[in-house]
Formats: structure tokens, sequence, C-alpha cells
């Protein structure tokens, strides 16, 4: 396989890398992956989008409709060892997305969250060992890792001290992926996501994010409820940008081995986020309510990331204003609701 060009990530045109290159995507037809096959089928690549289609998953076949005759899917888990061994022979790039994202699931059901976001990402690096040791993987990890801030932004040096399994299993993951690449040569990075929001995102319940839900109780003319007092900060990233950020970090080798910070300089609460979502939409109210006992016991307070690492190493920073992300999020939506609520 060719090496990337290292000059390709800070230039224009370092999508041309994966012009013609073999991609996979596992977690390919769930919010995310199906964002970033959408933007590599768009710029030449051969696709190949692997996913359970488990219903709590997020898995969404609408969601690779605009590009469904260009590219190839598989349904398969990524728990299947010998469908890994096949699927990532020959490619070039693995973007490993495929996880477990909720967390109340994953203290409810710790199992389930271990074997997927553990033994299955360890199966995966395992089959790229064996089968490809020259793949580049990018692996999308979690702001999660780093538990309740100390201080912020939180940069990667801050302890990390989950909250709950899924940031733990999580951070297992990170390790395999950083482990493989310092010893085998496994050519691998994690990218530490904040909230991601856009199109595709799943709506119908809070296994991905709690705009999911705003969004779905906007759309049906339900208060939103906003946990706590609302003074809760948190930054966001629009779904485009966070696949650029895969992408920039696919094509150059600088920050193989490392953990990197995706995050805003656009800091907002959230009642003041709850109050913009409702002038976007026209109409509507929110209530702060109380935590659900639940929620309260993982709730990690104020969060809002140092992205400084991305932007040295990568050429990488975020673009799309909050509100304008938003306002193009709630368009999505209304055009296409029904397929995902």
């Amino acid at each position: 396989m060719t090496a990337p060009n290292e000059n390709a990530t800070n230039a224009k045109d370092f999508r041309s890398v994966f012009a013609g290159k073999k991609c996979l995507i596992t977690g390919g037809l769930g919010f995310i992956g199906s964002s970033l096959a959408i933007h590599l089928a768009g710029i030449g690549a051969k696709v190949v989008v692997v996913d359970s289609l488990i219903p709590e998953y997020g898995g969404n076949l609408f969601n690779v409709a605009p590009v469904h005759e260009h590219i190839t899917i598989n349904i398969a888990d990524v728990r299947d060892e010998y469908s890994m061994d096949y699927l990532v022979r020959d490619r070039d790039y693995l973007f490993n997305l495929a996880g477990h994202t909720s967390h109340i699931d994953s203290m409810t059901d710790p199992y389930t969250d271990l074997d997927i976001n553990c033994r299955a990402q360890l199966s995966i690096l395992e089959a790229c060992r064996k089968n490809n040791p020259g793949i580049k993987v990018v692996f999308a990890s979690t702001r999660q890792i780093y538990g309740r801030p100390e201080r912020l932004p939180v940069d990667e040096n801050h302890p990390i001290k989950p909250v709950d399994v899924n940031g733990i299993n999580k951070l297992a993951g990170e390790w395999y992926h950083t482990l493989y690449n310092n010893v085998y040569g496994v050519r691998s990075v994690s990218l530490r996501l904040t909230n991601t929001y856009g199109p595709r995102m799943r709506i119908k319940d809070a296994r991905q994010t709690f705009l999911g839900v705003w969004i779905r109780e906007l759309l049906a003319d339900h208060p939103l409820k906003v946990f706590g007092d609302g003074s809760q900060l948190r930054d966001f990233n629009y779904v485009d940008d966070v696949c650029i950020a895969f992408l920039k970090a696919a094509a150059s080798d600088t920050a193989n081995g490392r953990a990197i910070n995706l995050g805003s300089d656009e800091v907002i609460n959230l009642r003041d986020l709850a109050a913009a979502m409702i002038e976007l939409h026209g109409r509507g109210e929110f209530q702060v309510v109380p935590f659900p006992p639940e929620r309260k016991i993982i709730d990690i307070g104020d969060y809002y990331g140092d992205w400084t690492l991305a932007r040295d190493l990568l050429g990488w920073a975020p673009t799309v204003a909050l509100k304008q992300g938003l306002a193009q999020t709630l368009e999505y939506f209304y055009r296409h609701g029904d397929k995902y609520a």
C-alpha cells in the first residue's frame, strides 16, 4: 500500500489522498459513519460500510441514501471475528466507529458494552495485524473518558477518571489502538469526540446525545427538558467538521499513536442552548427539571475541550458555527424526521 502524502493533511486538496483508496467504515450506517461514507464517496474513495443494524445501535439504511449506489454495504457484527478477518483485507483505511455509545445502557448492561467496546475492538485490531498490518486506522473515542473535569478547558493531559462503564471500556478500546500502533506497527490514531450533532443523528432516544431527543421533542411540539439547573457548559461539533477531522487524521501519519481531542471554542450552557433551538424552530418552550437518578450519578458537570493538539497535528479547526449547524440539522429533520423518529 502507498504511504499517505504527509503534506496533504494541511493542504486544501488533502481529500485527494482518498481518491481510489479502499476505505472500510465500521458502524458505517450510523450517524457519523454514514456522514463519513458520504464524504468519502464524494471524493472518489471505494467505500465499504459494515454495520450490524441492531436497532439499539443507531444504524439506518436511509442514512446512506445519497450514495447507496456508490458504496458497498455489508451487514455484519464487528464481534464476528471471521467477518472482520475478511473485511479488513486489502483496505487502505479503516475508520473504526462501531461502538456502544449509551452511557445509561452501559450501566444497566455492562457486559454488552464490554463486549462491543473492548473485545470487539481487540478482534478488529487482531484482524488488521494478521491480515493487513499496513492499514491505517482512525478510532472514534470519547470525551467521556475524562469524567468530571478538574479544570477547563480539558486537554489530553487531564486526569482520566471515567464515571461510567462506557467511559472505561472506550478508554480500553483507545489503548488497544495505541498499543497495536506502538508494538505491531498498525498505524492508529484516536479522536476523542465531544458532543457531535447534525443530520442523520439518532433522535428516537438519548443513546447518542440529548440533542437528538430535543430535536424529536421540537418536531412533536413537546417542551424540552433541561436536567439540573441548566447551567452546565458544553461544546459541540457539527458532523461535517468531525468527518474532516477523521479524514485529516487518516491522511497523515504525524498523529499516529496519539489520542486527540476535538472540541470548539463556542461554549454554551444548556438553558441557552435550549432557548437557541426554540428560537430557530420558531415556537416551543423548555422546562428545567431534576436529573433522573440514573443520570445524576454519571453526569460530568461542565465540559469543554482544548483542541489545540488537533489544530497543531492535523491542521483541523471547527468551521460550522453552532446556530448555523443547528439550523441545518433542524432543516434536515423537517424533511426526513419520519425516517428517524
